[in-house]
């Protein structure tokens, strides 16, 4: 159905502001103190633009948290009660954009990722029965951000669906990057064979070539996606991938220019397999996305503790 653009406007923390005045775009940022709603949905199935190791692009359109079929925002797992993240900053980065099949001439266009160079973006995966995964990402994202604003975080998304396509994956870096985060997750939904299920972490590998390197940013990473993986596990009741990662959840990349290109701590996380009609099944629950959330949240705030 066509994309509803209603949205709550967001606040735009002093921090930040004159970086939306310089050369990254697309930044929407939400301050701990921000009133949060969601977005409207978008159901436009693009071309499947996923590979069985994930992709790297992102497209968007949600259901509200607390619209029709959507979950509430529930209170902070009791794990993680009363714990404060406020003076912390969390980028997240939803997978594709839903206006990115109609723009297949900007998305095609190569950036540099420092290894090499690579799309701009795809349109992401969808189920069989057509719930892109730009939608279930900006649903999930939009989850997680309230839940990690309520603990009082500043939280930032590297897009909002607010623009017609993009940002492109080295521009995604880029918004992590200038905004100091302290850790940034790309939500995304994998597009892989039937059979293949359960959910995975990206975590960047050891790269120095061109201007990507991670040499700082692997330890960190590698804990933020450990941290992640087990509270998604425990939230979700979900296995971890069956194929990618030898049962530990964790896949390490070095072909992704949002992992290649960011300085500070960050992983993807892949919540499920699309293509799968039980992974699917869950994917379009909006009970369990709200789980996928308190998972995700769980495992950022208890990295963030240190």
């Amino acid at each position: 159905m066509p994309y509803d653009h209603r949205k709550t406007p967001l606040r735009t923390p002093l921090r930040l502001r004159a970086l939306l005045r310089g050369p990254v775009l697309g930044l929407t940022a939400v301050g701990c103190c921000a009133a949060l709603a969601g977005c409207g949905a978008s159901q436009a199935s693009p071309s499947d633009g996923k590979s069985a190791r994930g992709g790297e692009a992102a497209t968007t359109a949600a259901t509200p948290s607390g619209g029709p079929g959507g979950a509430g925002t529930p209170a902070a797992s009791p794990g993680a009660a009363g714990t404060s993240l406020a003076g912390r900053t969390v980028v997240l980065d939803p997978g594709h954009n839903p206006g990115n099949f109609r723009h297949a001439r900007e998305i095609n266009q190569k950036v540099n990722i420092g290894t090499n160079r690579k799309e701009c973006d795809t349109t992401g995966t969808s189920t069989n029965a057509g719930y892109t995964e730009a939608a279930f990402t900006l649903d999930v994202t939009h989850r997680l951000r309230d839940l990690l604003a309520a603990r009082g975080a500043e939280v930032v998304l590297t897009h909002d669906a607010d623009r017609p396509w993009g940002p492109c994956i080295d521009e995604r870096a880029k918004i992590g990057n200038a905004a100091r985060a302290d850790a940034v997750v790309s939500v995304h939904a994998d597009g892989s064979a039937v059979g293949h299920r359960g959910f995975h972490v990206i975590l960047p590998a050891r790269v120095r070539e061109g201007a990507a390197d991670t040499a700082k940013i692997v330890g960190p990473s590698r804990e933020l996606g450990e941290r992640i993986a087990d509270r998604f596990a425990r939230a979700t009741g979900t296995a971890p991938s069956n194929y990618l990662g030898s049962g530990t959840g964790l896949d390490v990349r070095d072909d992704l220019g949002g992992l290649n290109l960011s300085t500070v701590p960050k992983v993807f996380v892949e919540c499920g397999n699309m293509r799968d009609p039980k992974d699917a099944e869950l994917l379009t629950s909006a009970a369990w996305r709200q789980k996928a959330a308190q998972g995700m949240a769980d495992g950022i705030a208890t990295y963030l503790r240190g």
